[in-house]
């Protein structure tokens, strides 16, 4: 009987982690069958810095999870983030083609096609388009529009783009690693699996994800994505104010933040380090809720995952700042992670795994990407050719 396994791979700047799942009949998540992590080499600020390093990271994790799940690893679905991650509006329209005015795919295709051609995205590739408003002769539709009668469609288009060289380089890693990309997903997109439900994605929600050198914000209104920003901000920051603060070395000050060391420190000014830090990271986020006039507006509030999101401090200060509802997640609110996922951390790995059941994940730009892994690949073969004897 063949089994319906998924592997999802996410390098992030601080670890590169990689879980393998498994599907069972009549289950909405799959099942952890084991995992894999490694200390990111060659990586900063969620892009490729390294790629030789980077691919070394990569194996060793792939390693582990073979190793602990039994599998061996030969596909995947891998997450795209860092600072180069970023939303684009466009805005397009057609005229209906059929006599009869009926709203055909052709149409909607046609409006979203000339929004994609109305953008200016030098050297950057579309990683997810996500039409997020129709209008038919000029009145708001909600729903789809296919069906309906009219002259005029018109849509605005939310399009999750990236560097160009970001992605080559991310293909090119996973390629040397002998394992095939089955899809590139947004790290915040494969995450709002795993912690958010649909009923905040309609109700309007934040999802933070706090990382070692960046904070990834997506919002999440009408159940699509209406923005996506990263800041180049993140827990490695307040690792390093507490360093100069106490005066003392980088490995103690990430202990003491993360509570694994307790010393005889002013939990006072250590709190006032902290605070002050996370105060920066919440401004910037307010201050982008204020520029897409969502700000005090997010019934479900801000949801923070993430290897920086743990801090006791994050709840009450994103409270009082942002003015919504606060929640933290962790792996042992879910009862599928079997408590083989430690952190929130995991949960771009894990929502990889999930995206693999069906087409969760919008994505009309694969096909593309499909061709950049395809050139990368026939560059490392070529490569290799001409250094033959």
């Amino acid at each position: 009987m063949l089994r319906n396994i998924t592997v999802g791979i996410d390098i992030g700047t601080y670890a590169t982690r990689v879980v393998v799942a498994e599907f069972f009949k009549g289950e909405n998540f799959p099942r952890v069958l084991g995992t894999g992590i490694s200390e990111s080499k060659g990586v900063r600020h969620g892009y490729i810095a390294n790629i030789d390093d980077a691919i070394k990271s990569i194996r060793r994790a792939v390693h582990e999870a073979e190793k602990n799940s039994g599998v061996k690893i030969k596909k995947a679905i891998v997450s795209i983030g860092g600072i180069s991650l970023s939303s684009e509006i466009g805005y397009g329209s057609a005229i209906i083609s059929k006599a009869d005015g009926e709203v055909t795919v052709l149409d909607v295709n046609k409006a979203i096609a000339e929004s994609e051609n109305n953008l200016q995205i030098l050297n950057k590739k579309i990683i997810h388009t996500i039409p997020i408003q129709y209008k038919l002769d000029g009145k708001e539709i909600h729903g789809r529009p296919e069906g309906m009668r009219g002259i005029k469609l018109e849509i605005r288009t939310l399009f999750i783009t990236t560097l160009e060289q970001h992605l080559d380089d991310l293909l090119m890693a996973i390629s040397q690693c002998d394992i095939e990309v089955l899809d590139i997903i947004a790290s915040p997109f494969a995450e709002s699996l795993i912690v958010m439900s649909e009923k905040q994605k309609a109700a309007g929600c934040i999802l933070a994800n706090i990382g070692a050198e960046t904070v990834s914000l997506a919002v999440f209104e009408n159940g699509n994505i209406v923005s996506l920003h990263v800041f180049s901000i993140g827990s490695t920051d307040i690792t390093n104010d507490i360093a100069l603060g106490l005066k003392i070395p980088l490995e103690e000050a990430e202990a003491v933040k993360t509570g694994l060391l307790v010393k005889d420190y002013s939990k006072k000014k250590l709190d006032q380090i902290i605070e002050a830090r996370l105060t920066d990271i919440f401004e910037l986020i307010e201050n982008h809720l204020k520029k897409i006039k969502r700000n005090g507006l997010l019934p479900a509030g801000i949801i923070f995952t993430g290897g920086g999101s743990s801090n006791a401090l994050i709840q009450d200060l994103a409270r009082e700042i942002l003015k919504i509802p606060t929640k933290a997640v962790h792996p042992d609110m879910y009862s599928f992670t079997k408590g083989k996922i430690k952190n929130s951390a995991w949960f771009v790995a894990l929502g990889l795994c999930a995206a693999g059941k069906d087409s969760l994940v919008p994505s009309s730009s694969y096909s593309s990407i499909k061709r950049v892994f395809q050139n990368a690949k026939n560059f490392f073969t070529n490569i290799g050719k001409q250094l033959l004897p």
